[in-house]
């Protein structure tokens, strides 16, 4: 059953599935992600979208570890990077499901605690500073042929090769640009929604 939400969007029904492992687990996961009472459409979309503006440059960076010449460090550094980066972008979808404003029950010694707002929200409005200003710099950068420290970029860097190597470069790395902004708007959404629960 769909229910209208305070603000005006539609909270979506939870599914209703057979007892089979598989679908007890997506169940429980959407369960545990799906959005809140009073969380707009709009940033539901944004905050589900977020990862996925992370996934194309980690997937592109992961065959690179493997390529010849790249060491065993660079290959654990730029694995490790990759997902670190998308568990970093799917802390957005705490900002509009339950776990976003309720500890869950399964973290010992805070299971079940309200989460504070400011907890949530001052993370969230320094990280989308920081990945707005970095990925805005870092492209400035590269159109303009140099690195972040001022340096020309290498000859073997992707946007200096071929143009179908630029091209996958650019196609995987410019939704980079997005996740500042809708991580912003997300936030902001969290503050109207909880912004009567301002508590250290």
């Amino acid at each position: 059953m769909r229910t209208r939400d305070r603000l005006g969007g539609v909270t979506p029904p939870l599914p209703v599935v057979a007892g089979t492992g598989g679908s007890r687990l997506r169940a429980a996961w959407w369960t545990a992600h799906a959005p809140v009472a009073g969380v707009p459409r709009w940033a539901r979309i944004a905050a589900y979208a977020i990862p996925f503006t992370v996934l194309p440059s980690g997937l592109w960076r992961l065959p690179v570890a493997f390529r010849d010449g790249v060491g065993l460090d660079g290959r654990v550094y730029l694995v490790c990077l990759s997902i670190v980066a998308e568990v970093i972008a799917f802390t957005a979808v705490g900002l509009v499901a339950g776990w976003g404003e309720r500890v869950p029950r399964w973290i010992p010694g805070l299971g079940g605690r309200r989460v504070p707002t400011l907890a949530a929200l001052i993370p969230a409005t320094l990280g989308a500073a920081v990945v707005t200003v970095l990925w805005t710099t870092a492209f400035v950068r590269i159109s303009a042929g140099v690195n972040m420290g001022g340096e020309p970029l290498p000859a073997d860097f992707p946007t200096q090769g071929g143009e179908w190597e630029a091209a996958i470069f650019y196609v995987c790395y410019l939704p980079l640009l997005l996740w500042g902004p809708l991580l912003a708007a997300v936030a902001y959404a969290y503050h109207r929604r909880r912004r009567g629960s301002y508590d250290t």
